[in-house]
C-alpha cells in the first residue's frame, strides 16, 4: 500500500473518530437537557399548585405566563422524549419571548405576593402547608418564582454545547443555530431587565441615605456606578477632608455625613457638590504622594478637585471608573 493510501485513511479514521466525539458530546447534552427539563417541570408545577383560592387577577399578577411557560416546557419534552432535538427546539424558541413578558412582571410579583401574605390569612395558611411538602425541599414560594430565569440562563449553555458538537453538514445544525441566536437575544432582554431594576434599586437606597432632596437622585436614563470614601486636598494647605462620593453616568457627587447626635439625620448624609461630568476633563497626579496611594485631579470649568487615596488601586479604580464615564459621556 502506498504512503499517499495510508495518509488518505489516517485522515479518514480522524474525521470519523472526531464525529463520533462530537456524537458522543451532543448525545450526553441533550440527555443532560432532558433530565433537568424534567427537573425544572416538577419544581414549576409545584409553583402552579400553591395558587390557592386567591382571585384571577391576583393570580394573574403574581404569577403571569408561568402555566403558558409550563405548557412550552411540556411540549418540549415530550420532542426531547422522542430525539426530535432540532424540530423540538425550534418549536420551543417561538414561545421564548414569555421569558421576558415573566421578567418584566417579576417586581410586580414579588410585590403583589407580600400584600396577599400580609392581608390574606387563608392564603397565608395554604401557602405554609404547601411549603411543608417534602418536594418543596425546604423552599418558599417567593424563590420558585426566579425559576425560568435561572432556567433561561441554562437553556443558554445548553444549546451552545448541542450546536458546537453537531456535525455543521447536519441538517439540524441550522436549526439550532437559529435556537441559539433566539435564546442569546431573549436572554440580553432579561438581563437588560435584571440590570435597569438593580439601578433603580441603588438610585433610591442613594436618595434615601441623602439628608432632605437638594438633589433628585431618581432621573431617568441615570445610571450607578460606584461609591466611596476619598479625601479631598484643599488648595491652600489645610486639613485633608474624607467625604463620601457617589459617581452616576452624568454627575459626580460629594457628600460628608450629618452630625451623629442629630434627631433625624444621624446616619445620613449632606450633599455638599455635584460635579457635571460633560465639563470634566479627569488626570492622575504623579509625585505628589509616597509609595502608597495616588492622588486624581478632575477639572471643571470654575474648580478642580484634587481626591487622594492611600490605597492604590482603590485610587486607579477611581481613576478608570471616571475617565469611562467622562469618555461615554462625551461619545
Amino acid at each position: 500500500m502506498s504512503d499517499s493510501s495510508l495518509l488518505f485513511m489516517a485522515g479518514t479514521n480522524t474525521v470519523e473518530e472526531q464525529r463520533a466525539r462530537w456524537e458522543r458530546k451532543r448525545s450526553r447534552t441533550a440527555k443532560e437537557l432532558l433530565e433537568t427539563e424534567h427537573r425544572y417541570l416538577e419544581q414549576l408545577d409545584l409553583v402552579v399548585t400553591a395558587k390557592g383560592t386567591l382571585k384571577p387577577a391576583v393570580l394573574e399578577t403574581i404569577f403571569g405566563p408561568l402555566e403558558s411557560i409550563c405548557s412550552a416546557s411540556h411540549v418540549l419534552a415530550l420532542h426531547l422524549e422522542r430525539g426530535n432535538l432540532g424540530s423540538g427546539l425550534e418549536n420551543f424558541c417561538q414561545n421564548l419571548e414569555l421569558y421576558g413578558h415573566y421578567t418584566e412582571n417579576l417586581e410586580q410579583a414579588n410585590k403583589t405576593l407580600k400584600e396577599q401574605l400580609r392581608k390574606n390569612k387563608s392564603f397565608r395558611r395554604f401557602k405554609k402547608l404547601q411549603e411543608a411538602r417534602p418536594q418543596f425541599q425546604g423552599r418558599r414560594l417567593e424563590d420558585l418564582l426566579s425559576l425560568p430565569l435561572q432556567r433561561l440562563h441554562q437553556y443558554k449553555h445548553f444549546l451552545r454545547d448541542l450546536l458546537e458538537n453537531t456535525n455543521p453538514d447536519s441538517p439540524e445544525y441550522q436549526k439550532l443555530e437559529k435556537a441559539v441566536k433566539s435564546v442569546s437575544e431573549v436572554s440580553q432582554w432579561v438581563q437588560d431587565i435584571i440590570h435597569k431594576r438593580e439601578n433603580s434599586l441603588q438610585l433610591l437606597r442613594i436618595q434615601k441615605l441623602l439628608k432632605g432632596r437638594k438633589i433628585q437622585i431618581l432621573t431617568p436614563g441615570r445610571w450607578y456606578i460606584r461609591e466611596g470614601w476619598l479625601l479631598v486636598v484643599p488648595s491652600k494647605g489645610e486639613e485633608l477632608k474624607r467625604r463620601m462620593f457617589f459617581l452616576f453616568s452624568d454627575i459626580f457627587i460629594s457628600t460628608k455625613p450629618c452630625h451623629p447626635l442629630h434627631p433625624l439625620n444621624s446616619n445620613k448624609l449632606a450633599c455638599q457638590a455635584v460635579y457635571p461630568l460633560h465639563q470634566c476633563v479627569v488626570e492622575k497626579v504623579f509625585g505628589h504622594t509616597q509609595s502608597q496611594g495616588g492622588l486624581l485631579s478632575l477639572s471643571f470649568p470654575h474648580k478642580t478637585l484634587l481626591l487622594m487615596s492611600s490605597d492604590q488601586q482603590d485610587i486607579n479604580d477611581w481613576y478608570q471608573s471616571l475617565a469611562a464615564a467622562v469618555r461615554q459621556l462625551k461619545a
